[in-house]
């Protein structure tokens, strides 16, 4: 990042990403995500990824929003760390399909959170809780 100081252009972006994620069908799609979607295995991420899925759909949306709003910081729009300071929610679900992401890409998409990728390894808030929500959800998985 060119700048070493966030300005209030990223403040208004913060904010706007925030209203976003407000909106009830993408708040419907992140509960739905944060709390069914448990992969063990490899095979849990392909099916979710299927049409047919009761929660594929609430899958893309989430996907796809955290991958918008982190390709933000991924071209250098806004400042990573304070972005990430905000905005780590998807985190959450990256988190969940990291394990399985080498063959996910191969098999489905190779392009498939590669922003989430970016802030997890190119900006300390995001290294910090990727590690935070990786914890977790090892812990959720060992639990179930």
């Amino acid at each position: 990042m060119s700048r070493e100081t966030p300005d209030h252009h990223d403040a208004d972006l913060v904010l706007r990403v925030y209203e976003m994620r407000r909106e009830a069908v993408m708040r419907e799609s992140r509960t739905a995500i944060s709390r069914d979607f448990w992969p063990k295995s490899y095979d849990d991420l392909l099916a979710i990824s299927k049409p047919d899925h009761p929660h594929n759909a609430a899958f893309r949306q989430v996907a796809t929003y955290w991958e918008m709003v982190y390709g933000l910081v991924r071209h250098h729009i806004v400042h990573g760390d304070y972005f990430m300071e905000n905005n780590g929610e998807g985190m959450y679900l990256y988190a969940k399909v990291a394990p399985y992401l080498e063959q996910y890409r191969k098999d489905f998409s190779p392009t498939s959170f590669r922003s989430a990728e970016y802030v997890a390894k190119n900006t300390a808030e995001g290294r910090r809780l990727f590690e935070m929500f990786t914890a977790r959800v090892a812990k959720v998985l060992a639990a179930k």
